[in-house]
This record gives C-alpha cells, structure tokens and sequence, in this order.
C-alpha cells in the first residue's frame, strides 16, 4: 500500500476526506474530487497571503513589546545596536586619549631637550624675545653711547636665530648701517671731495669688513686700491701682512678674515652699528674718522655643524684724503692716519695667523683660558674708546 497521503490526493482537505469516509459508511455522498489546476493555485495564493498577515500581526505585536521593555528599563541599558554604538563612542575615547597622549609624551620629550622653551615662556623670555624681533632698528648714532647696550635676556644663537639674545638683533644688516653724513666743505676742500673722501671710506670698510670674499680670508684687493700706494706704513704694511701674517703685520688691523678650512659665516648677514664724521687739521686735506662695530655668526666648517658663535669686531679708523697740489700724495687715495681694533670671542692665543678664531663650546671646554688673561669685558659696550679697553687679552661677558 502506498501512503496514506498519497492516496488522498495533495489538494484534498483533512475534512473534506472526514466527510467523505462518513458519506462512504453511510452508503450516501460521493468521493471528493481533485481540485483543478487553477483552484490549487488561488489556495496557495491565500494560504501565503494568511501567513503574512499572520507574521505582520506578530511583528507588530513584537515590537509593541519590545517598546514596552525598553521603557521599563534604566536609562543606558540597551543590547544590540545600540550596545555597538556605545563601545563605538568608547573606542573614539580611546583613539583621542591614546592620541593625547602621544602628544604628550612627544611635548615632554621635546622639553627634555630644550628646556628653555618651557622656561623662558614662564619666565616671560619669549615674549621678551618676539618683542625684540619686531621692534624697528634704533634711531642712527650721531655720538657715542653713554652705555652699554642691555643684556637682561641673553640668549643663545641659533641656525635660525644667528643673532638672538645679542643687541645685534635690531641693528642694521651689512652696508646699511654704514650711514655717510652729508658732505660740506672743510679744510679748503670742496665739497665734492669731502663726499668723495667720505664714499671712499665707508667702500673701504664695507669690503674690509662685509665682503665675503674678505670674510673668507682672499685677498681684499678692492679694498688696497682705495689705499696710496705710496704710503708704506698703509697699503704698503698691509700687503706684507697679507703675505706673510705675524704679530708685527696683521691684516686684522684693517680686515676681518676667517679660516675657511676651520670655519665659516652662517647666512648672508652681518650686523653693523657705528658712526661716521670728518673734520680738518690742516689745508688741503680732509680727515675722515669711523668707530663701527661689526658682529659675525659662525658656525664651524664640518659637515653637520649646528653650533653657532658670534664674533664681534670693532674698528676705529681714520683715513686722510688730500688735495695732491698741496700734499704730497696720491689723487683719490686714501692714507691711513690711524687704526685700532678689537675682537670679542677671539682665541687670543693664535694671535698672528691672520685670521679671527671664534670660540664654540667644545673649544671653551678643552682651552678654557686660551690665552686670555686681562678681564672681562663687554664686546658691545661702544661707550669707550678702543684705546681705553684693557690691552691684555681678556675674556668677554657675552657674544
């Protein structure tokens, strides 16, 4: 016998069978009949129809509940989605306090090597600094100063800020602070040659002292044909010196020169400060008289030198321009009449070499004294003459 499923027939009813097996005992009724294609097809359609609604009614129902819960429970108290949207907002925490922190730890370290950024912004330094940086350059000096320029915060040079800390910072850059004064006449000389004799010499002291050439100590021959030839205690000592450097011919006398092999300026500035003036002590000839004071950034010529050091150089120099039908001289030459120089940060114990050797800290540390043995001094105090500082080779309070 086959199923019992089977022999009813797939579109017969539970009860349509029931009735029919009462109606067969009975000897009444006839057999169900197979329902028609189409009829099994309008059945299927409103079985799925019942079971949808049915399914609605109970997602309906569901959610109702599930409103309800929720209103019962605590404030925060959720599962599913709304439990991943909160441990997503946790890992965002995380992620900044993680990040914070790396911050942190990166400022303290930064701290740790360079401490004085933390300082001097408690101390007021850096604000004290930015001032500096932004104020304007100070008004010309007509006289000499009566002081020495502040120092209540020194500070350190950097590759960025060669000349920070130093009262250099607000001075004029190179040549520009070489200011001429206007010419008149004096001395019988026209006015013409007292603006000649002045032009000349603040060209002398702009490639005596700015000239990087000069600075990388070659030989200043622009600078030696403003000079007589025929005077031999001028250009004439000069050129010795320049040959053949000692203590008894200097070409620091007139020129600034460093040791290219040792060291080397840092950028393309260098500052200057001073003044310029001219009188006449006898006919047929003008004096022209210069004190300026020039300061150097250096850094040393190794690869990969981030130290730098200032050296500061300041020149008092007097040149003479004469008429040569009244004075025995050459046309448009200028003498010598005299010359003084002093250098602060200089190891003093090189002297005659020719050349200006800065100090950095590796050199302080293993020569400490380097031959200085006078006092300390001020390199930027143009209150004095050069003649009045002390003769000894001494150490200087700041660079």
């Amino acid at each position: 016998m086959g199923n019992s499923d089977d022999a009813r027939g797939a579109g017969v009813s539970d009860e349509e069978w029931a009735r029919f097996v009462r109606e067969a005992e009975s000897g009444a009724g006839q057999a169900p009949k197979e329902p028609s294609a189409r009829a099994r097809m309008v059945t299927e359609r409103l079985r799925r129809e019942d079971e949808e609604r049915a399914a609605r009614e109970r997602g309906w129902k569901g959610r109702k509940a599930r409103r309800a819960r929720q209103a019962a429970e605590p404030a925060g108290w959720r599962t599913g989605p709304a439990w991943q949207e909160l441990e997503g907002r946790r890992k965002g925490r995380r992620r900044l306090k993680a990040t914070a922190a790396v911050v942190f730890i990166a400022a303290l370290a930064l701290v740790a090597v360079r401490p004085e950024l933390l300082i001097d912004r408690l101390t007021g330094k850096t604000a004290a600094r930015e001032e500096a940086a932004n104020a304007g350059p100070p008004a010309a000096e007509t006289a000499r100063p009566s002081a020495a320029p502040s120092q209540e915060y020194p500070d350190r040079p950097t590759l960025r800020d060669p000349f920070r800390g130093s009262p250099a910072l607000q001075w004029a850059d190179g040549a520009a602070g070489i200011e001429l004064p206007e010419a008149k006449p004096v001395g019988g000389m026209s006015k013409e040659q007292v603006a000649d004799a002045i032009a000349k010499t603040g060209r002398l002291l702009a490639v005596a002292n700015l000239e990087p050439a000069t600075l990388r100590g070659e030989r200043p021959q622009a600078a030696l044909d403003l000079l007589d030839p025929v005077q031999d205690d001028g250009r004439g000592l000069l050129e010795k010196a320049l040959a053949r450097p000692s203590k008894d011919a200097d070409p620091l006398w007139l020129f600034s020169r460093f040791d290219p092999a040792q060291v080397r300026v840092h950028g393309d500035v260098v500052k200057t400060r001073g003044r310029m003036w001219f009188d006449s002590n006898r006919a047929g000839e003008v004096l022209v008289h210069s004190d300026y004071t020039f300061v150097y950034p250096l850094v040393q010529a190794r690869a990969g030198a981030d130290e730098v050091a200032r050296t500061i150089v300041r020149r008092e120099l007097t040149v003479a321009l004469a008429d040569p039908a009244r004075v025995e001289a050459t046309p448009g030459k200028l003498q010598i009449v005299s010359w003084s120089e002093s250098a602060g940060n200089d190891d003093c114990s090189r002297d005659g070499e020719g050349y200006l050797h800065p100090m950095f800290t590796t050199d302080q540390r293993t020569r400490p004294s380097s031959g200085a043995t006078g006092p300390v001094t001020d390199p930027y105090d143009r209150s004095k003459d050069v003649a009045a500082l002390p003769k000894e080779c001494g150490t200087v309070s700041r660079s």
